[in-house]
């Protein structure tokens, strides 16, 4: 089963660390013209300033690039792509621009000052899993209605639309994997009074975190 972890959205962050600005974005990106497009546009936006280090990661190829940008090696780049690995991100492109303020931060400081950038982005931009989903439908009595919210998401299923009627309709995403235990678990539920009914499916991103 194809699964794999992307940037939900585009985001920016900034801090100050001894008067160095460092400002960071990152993308979803799906090709290596999109990244190095994404940089170009970083270096053309701050171009006064000392350093404009990034990294990226495309899933097809298993493309791996990054860059220091003038500071010391292995202090930026690498340390950037560190975050995304960790976290199995791809598909994701990582810019940090830094105004130097002054103050030499030292190796180490700089390590830290860009893994935090890299990282407050990404938080900042989220976190989806693309893999492929089962749409399902459980109609139920509303007194069912909250207990089968925490099911589908015991389940790591995502809510979707809710119908309500003479009964309420509860949609939801499934990972493929569990869509047999879940409609299982429904008929265990509801004593069969209700079975979940798959719709369709679908191979999609979803948030995660």
């Amino acid at each position: 089963m194809t699964e794999y972890l992307i940037p939900t959205g585009a985001a920016e962050t900034e801090f100050t660390e001894k008067r160095s600005r460092f400002i960071g974005h990152v993308w979803r990106v799906e090709s290596e013209e999109a990244a190095r497009a994404c940089i170009d546009a970083m270096k053309k936006r701050y171009h006064d300033a000392r350093h404009n280090c990034w990294c990226y990661l495309v899933r097809e190829g298993g493309i791996v690039r990054y860059s220091d940008d003038g500071e010391p090696q292995g202090t930026a780049g690498q340390p950037m792509l560190g975050v995304f690995q960790k976290e199995e991100v791809t598909n994701v492109c990582c810019v940090v621009t830094r105004y130097f303020g002054g103050i030499l931060l030292g190796a180490g400081g700089l390590v830290r000052a860009y893994t935090r950038s890299a990282k407050d982005a990404l938080d900042a931009a989220g976190i989806s899993v693309v893999r492929r989903w089962v749409d399902v439908a459980v109609p139920c009595p509303y007194s069912f209605f909250e207990r089968m919210k925490l099911e589908v998401e015991s389940f790591g299923g995502v809510l979707g639309e809710t119908e309500y009627g003479a009964e309420v309709v509860v949609h939801a995403l499934l990972p493929e994997g569990s869509v047999e235990e879940f409609r299982s678990r429904v008929t265990e539920l509801t004593a069969g009074g209700s079975a979940a009914q798959v719709v369709g499916e679908t191979f999609k991103d979803v948030p995660v975190r």
